[in-house]
């Protein structure tokens, strides 16, 4: 038993033996509080605010970036931390400050994996790719019932601006460093076909950066 316990407890008992027995219920709770307020004053809690309602991260993607890339890297920065294939630039100019995005050289399409950048740092990154994970466990091609299960009501849901009977599920404000979003687009079948992190208002654009 913890020292903190053992204080608590020896407390508790001294306090009950000090009142009649009519009262020992309401002496009993009273003392469990202030057990707990002695416990917690020794040895104080050490987790973050609201840590239960944050979206843990899986694998490379988290709420605040994605592998060795944190939300506010300048592109150059990006391009030097990124430890896997080369990040492809951006197509159509050499703007850094114009919304552009970067991809892994290799993919099938370079929308697998995408990095945006807008004003010259990393604000969002979005996946249509089966084989990687979201923060909190989702993936394309889940359908609707299985992200109740993985992130139960924290995803609030709204209709698809493009897609006839499609849905986009969107996490609140992640309570973390970064005040990030998780964004999920639904198909009309209501089968996830693309995920997404980033930053307001950049999270939300459907269009990407077009």
């Amino acid at each position: 038993m913890r020292a903190a316990d053992s204080i608590a407890s020896l407390a508790l008992v001294l306090l009950l033996a000090s009142v009649p027995a009519c009262d020992a219920e309401r002496t009993a709770e009273a003392g469990a509080t202030a057990a707990a307020d002695a416990i917690e004053a020794i040895e104080p809690a050490t987790e973050p605010a609201a840590a239960a309602a944050a979206i843990p991260a899986s694998g490379l993607a988290r709420m605040d970036g994605y592998g060795n890339l944190r939300f506010g890297m300048s592109a150059a920065q990006a391009r030097a931390a990124w430890n896997g294939n080369p990040l492809q630039p951006p197509a159509g100019g050499d703007d850094v400050m114009a919304c552009h995005h970067l991809s892994p050289e290799g993919q099938a399409t370079p929308a697998e994996l995408a990095f945006m950048f807008e004003d010259d740092a990393f604000v969002r990154y979005s996946v249509e790719s089966a084989e990687l994970t979201a923060p909190g466990g989702g993936r394309v091609g889940m359908d609707e019932a299985t992200l109740q299960g993985l992130y139960g009501d924290r995803l609030v849901p709204w209709p698809h601006k493009y897609v006839e009977g499609g849905k986009v599920l969107s996490s609140p404000e992640d309570d973390g460093a970064v005040p990030s979003r998780l964004i999920f687009e639904l198909d009309a079948d209501g089968l996830v076909t693309e995920w997404r992190v980033g930053l307001a208002p950049q999270v939300a654009y459907v269009e990407g950066c077009g």
